[in-house]
């Protein structure tokens, strides 16, 4: 296989490595290897929407970036088949756990009443991005289902790039308030979206330009 082949997954699961590595030191802490306090005791005291959540969006992350090879779609077109109907279940528990803990948790101070309003709005949008792509996948309609289950790929990667976002403001200002921090974590998800629309956009345009088996070939002179 070429460069080209695993040059996007590669990307991507060096973007989702922050927010896979402290999920890993997250189980570790509530498997026994952590102490509680006040900052974790949510997770101490309801430990499993945070353990199907770190474990669900995990692998989504993992296994989701190859899903975005084209030369292994093509190659590997069984492969691409059974994970995707592994990983849009996953990627569902992720989102709708996700919405749990939002919504259940006592979140810390420094998220405030609009982080977490955009945690709602962008776990919802993701869950019903991979339904919508599901639905389509079921019904053959193979470039609207590329187009939704992209979509939630790029939602469920907000964290990783939310850890770009939020590096700058880290290092030159200190310690985000709520107001700056739901700034830096809306921006996350909107960047990631806003590269999927481009990449959605551009796998259209190919695909236009790409000839239909079916055109006449011309005759050479």
């Amino acid at each position: 296989m070429t460069k080209a082949t695993w040059l996007v997954p590669t990307g991507l699961i060096a973007l989702s490595f922050v927010p896979m590595a402290a999920g890993t030191i997250r189980l570790v802490e509530l498997g026994g290897g952590g102490t509680r306090t006040p900052d974790n005791a949510r997770f101490f005291d309801q430990p499993l929407p945070v353990v199907l959540h770190i474990i669900s969006a995990s692998v989504f992350l993992l296994l989701g970036a190859f899903q975005f090879s084209p030369g292994l779609r093509r190659r590997r077109a069984g492969w691409h088949r059974v994970t995707g109907r592994l990983l849009i279940p996953l990627g569902i528990v992720a989102a709708l756990t996700g919405l749990w803990m939002s919504v259940m948790y006592d979140l810390p101070p420094a998220d405030g009443t609009l982080v977490m309003l955009e945690r709602l709005l962008f776990g919802t949008v993701m869950a019903v991005a991979l339904g919508l792509g599901f639905a389509a996948a079921r019904r053959r309609d193979i470039p609207t289902h590329s187009a939704w289950v992209t979509r939630g790929y790029a939602i469920g990667l907000g964290a990783g790039t939310q850890a770009i976002t939020h590096a700058p403001w880290f290092l030159f200002v200190g310690e985000p308030g709520p107001s700056a921090r739901a700034f830096l974590m809306g921006a996350g998800w909107v960047i990631n979206l806003a590269v999927a629309e481009w990449a959605i956009r551009r796998r259209r345009a190919k695909s236009q330009q790409r000839p239909s088996r079916s055109a006449p070939v011309p005759a050479t002179p």
